[in-house]
């Protein structure tokens, strides 16, 4: 009698476009979702990185994880070169021990691939609809090392910590100046503001392009949002902000030299805070990375925890293949 050929308990296969719409489901209903992942966001710099996301099925061909991802010229993994974070989407069912054959059966699929390594980007928890760190024990199971670590400044709405006499009389002189918090559609405007003050403090350029925000926020209506402060309809201050299940997150934070003088961007971020308060669980600021010997913005991240922020890890592993 011949042998049955069974098949493996979890079969890896690379995205392709024709399953957009399978992809995109499974991102709606993953517990550590972001809108993101969707295909219509991650592909706008599909002409920058090769894209190489995989699904991963179970022996019922029943599709039970995702990973964001590219390859890059050196033959290695990232999951995602072109977003904050990427780790592996799972629905509310997988279990841990599920997660850590998912995560064999990935790099024994990237080995056959001669991949020679692989570059994940943990989803920081205030990110997931329910708990999902299952990925972190599989990661250390498989010698993962951690090679880089950032914080992250937010904000837990529904246990604020006081802002900083500094924030309150910053706000509170904005408030005496008459601004108003306004959300806007003039990316055209705002952009402009944002590139040449961009390049005349720091010399660089926004990561999007107007042509590319404006895409995605067509793509988005409800994710992408432009909030500004201004006085007699003169914008003073303003950030784009991606909403997402329980978490805000702003960027593109900009204040003009007339609006640092009457405290125009605390009166902002102070407004926003007030206004997702009872919508969202997380408001979360972003990273403040520089090049120095600590890695940290301080004057930045000061800032942000003057506004009651304090420390969320985005970490990076490496698994040598």
């Amino acid at each position: 009698m011949s042998e049955v050929e069974t098949k493996p308990a979890i079969e890896v296969k690379l995205y392709s476009s024709e399953e957009k719409a399978i992809w995109d489901d499974f991102v709606k209903t993953a517990k550590n979702s972001h809108f993101f992942f969707q295909r219509d966001y991650m592909d706008y710099h599909s002409d920058r990185f090769k894209d190489h996301s995989l699904m991963l099925y179970d022996e019922n061909e029943k599709l039970i994880a995702i990973l964001p991802a590219n390859i890059t010229d050196e033959q290695e993994l990232v999951s995602h070169q072109g977003l904050t974070f990427g780790g592996l989407l799972i629905g509310a069912k997988m279990t841990q021990l599920k997660v850590i054959e998912a995560f064999q059966a990935i790099t024994l699929f990237l080995k056959e691939e001669c991949i020679k390594s692989f570059y994940y980007k943990a989803l920081p928890y205030t990110y997931h609809k329910h708990p999902a760190q299952e990925d972190l024990l599989a990661l250390t199971k498989l010698n993962a090392n951690l090679v880089k670590r950032e914080v992250t400044s937010t904000i837990d709405l529904t246990d604020k910590i006081k802002f900083q006499d500094r924030r309150k009389r910053a706000v509170k002189k904005a408030q005496k100046e008459g601004l108003e918090m306004l959300q806007s559609n003039d990316y055209e405007l705002y952009w402009q503001l944002l590139t040449n003050n961009l390049e005349e403090k720091f010399s660089i350029k926004p990561v999007h392009s107007l042509e590319e925000i404006t895409k995605l926020k067509n793509s988005f209506p409800d994710n992408i949002k432009l909030f500004t402060a201004q006085k007699n309809s003169e914008l003073l201050a303003g950030t784009v902000v991606y909403e997402n299940e329980a978490i805000v997150h702003t960027q593109y934070l900009l204040n003009t030299d007339a609006g640092r003088d009457i405290g125009a961007l605390d009166f902002l971020i102070a407004s926003l805070i007030e206004h997702y308060d009872v919508k969202k669980k997380y408001f979360d600021f972003g990273v403040s990375t520089e090049n120095s010997e600590l890695g940290i913005n301080q004057g930045l991240i000061e800032q942000k925890e003057g506004f009651g922020a304090r420390s969320v890890c985005h970490d990076r592993y490496e698994i040598k293949l």
